[in-house]
């Protein structure tokens, strides 16, 4: 049920990005299949995967052909670490289990941008592949901080620590670093370097139609909305079965859908500078304060 929901709200998600950057752009989005466009979504769903297949006669055929489909069963495999408040499913390592599949995630990536056996799509897939990592890093040393803090990679225990306060006004610098860091992880503008249109056409999935482009589609839009969701659960008191949760969820993704909209693209260089000079130092700073933080608070306690 979660995963059809997921791939249900990953089809509007699509509609409302096209409007978002409709408006933006001073023009209409999709508006004529059914009322305002609202079934666009699924005759777009229709028109892709009934589109023939094709198989690039260079390509790693296999590889080429269970990647994208390997890339959406991980996406939508990071759901299962969502806390059911309800007692019929709940993971105790959420976190780590998050950290596990998104560090899979990268593999998919790899794998679609080589067997294509295109220099495109290869360039592409490096570009991704390096980004990836690059903020991965720095994404495990600001989740490592909360655990310090709340001592448990149970995301329900995110609920009952941010019942008083939010962790947004507590880490407040690291929420900053979180967002950017979550741009980067998900492929999304000022980070898409991995679909640069002028120089790589359209990056990793340049040799992909109908149904293999549709999943890698659908995995960007799932993972999309999952660090919303995290986001939420993380900075903004995690109660899941609280309607103001999911509005907060559908904020923060049309935030992703504002910056798309807004923002010019980074450039390659500057985006690992950031990474690795900038962030990694500041974050491991916060992480040493946070470590001294509970560490003082531990002694007071004795």
């Amino acid at each position: 049920m979660l995963v059809v929901c997921v791939l249900v709200s990953v089809a509007f998600f699509t509609l409302l990005e096209r409007k978002v950057l409709g408006y933006i752009q001073i023009r209409k989005g999709p508006n004529k299949v059914g009322f305002m466009g609202i079934l666009q979504p699924f005759s777009d769903a229709i028109k892709l995967f009934t589109k023939e297949q094709i198989k690039p006669l260079v390509s790693n055929f296999n590889m080429y052909y269970f990647s994208p489909i390997f890339n959406l069963f991980l996406s939508l495999f990071l759901w299962m670490s969502f806390p059911l408040l309800c007692g019929l499913f709940m993971m105790n390592f959420g976190v780590l289990f998050f950290l596990c599949c998104t560090s899979l995630g990268v593999y998919t990536m790899m794998i679609a941008g080589w067997a294509s056996n295109s220099n495109y799509s290869l360039l592409g897939g490096l570009r991704a592949v390096a980004q990836t990592i690059s903020y991965e890093v720095c994404l495990a040393l600001i989740l490592m901080s909360f655990l310090l803090l709340i001592e448990s990679v149970n995301m329900l225990y995110l609920f009952k620590f941010q019942k008083l306060i939010w962790m947004l006004f507590m880490l407040f610098p690291l929420v900053l670093m979180w967002v950017v860091s979550m741009l980067a992880e998900t492929n999304r503008t000022p980070f898409d370097f991995a679909e640069g249109e002028s120089e790589l056409v359209s990056g990793f999935n340049i040799e992909y139609s109908s149904g293999g482009f549709a999943l890698i589609f659908l995995a960007e839009y799932s993972s999309i909305l999952f660090m919303s969701m995290l986001f939420v659960m993380f900075f903004m008191g995690g109660n899941t079965l609280n309607l103001l949760f999911y509005l907060k969820l559908s904020i923060i993704s049309f935030f992703f859908l504002w910056v798309r909209g807004t923002l010019p693209r980074y450039r390659y260089d500057k985006l690992m500078n950031l990474a690795w000079k900038s962030f990694l130092s500041v974050v491991l700073s916060f992480f040493s304060f946070y470590l001294g933080l509970k560490l003082m608070f531990l002694v007071f306690i004795l």
